[in-house]
């Protein structure tokens, strides 16, 4: 990565109506990149997915009125896209078992568990970090 170009870093409640916000905000900022609609698509999808699993996973039992979600997204001039989705929620017991698809704890049985290899294969690099209180995802994506 080289200089950055432009970043911006959003702060939102974890309902989940913001998950349209947080894909208009990404979708925005990669307005005047040249990314094709289908590239446009697979990074608001990231983003989705990131966004969606922090909120039904991350403050599940929480309010989300009172709760917050950060994205952050970077542009580096070597057209490396960096995209960050954090939350301040449960953390992640296990993180490589939470990377297996089809791995879920959703009692339910309403998720797929397919959200966190979604994000992984949209990705040309995906790093996850999570501890009790805290998670951050960080998903890389040259752009053409």
């Amino acid at each position: 990565m080289k200089e950055i170009l432009n970043s911006t870093r959003v702060r939102f409640l974890a309902l989940g109506e913001n998950e349209g916000f947080a894909r208009i905000v990404t979708a925005g900022f990669l307005m005047n990149l040249g990314v094709t609609p289908s590239l446009l698509a697979d990074i608001k999808t990231m983003v989705s997915e990131a966004v969606t699993n922090s909120i039904v996973h991350g403050y599940r039992g929480m309010d989300g009125r009172k709760n917050y979600l950060f994205l952050e997204l970077r542009f580096y001039s070597d057209r490396m896209l960096v995209i960050t989705v954090a939350d301040r929620g449960r953390g992640i017991e296990n993180v490589e078992k939470a990377m297996e698809p089809f791995y879920t704890t959703d009692r339910e049985g309403e998720r797929s568990g397919m959200g966190l290899p979604i994000m992984q294969a949209f990705s040309d690099s995906m790093k996850l970090v999570s501890k009790p209180g805290f998670t951050k995802v960080t998903m890389r994506k040259k752009l053409p």
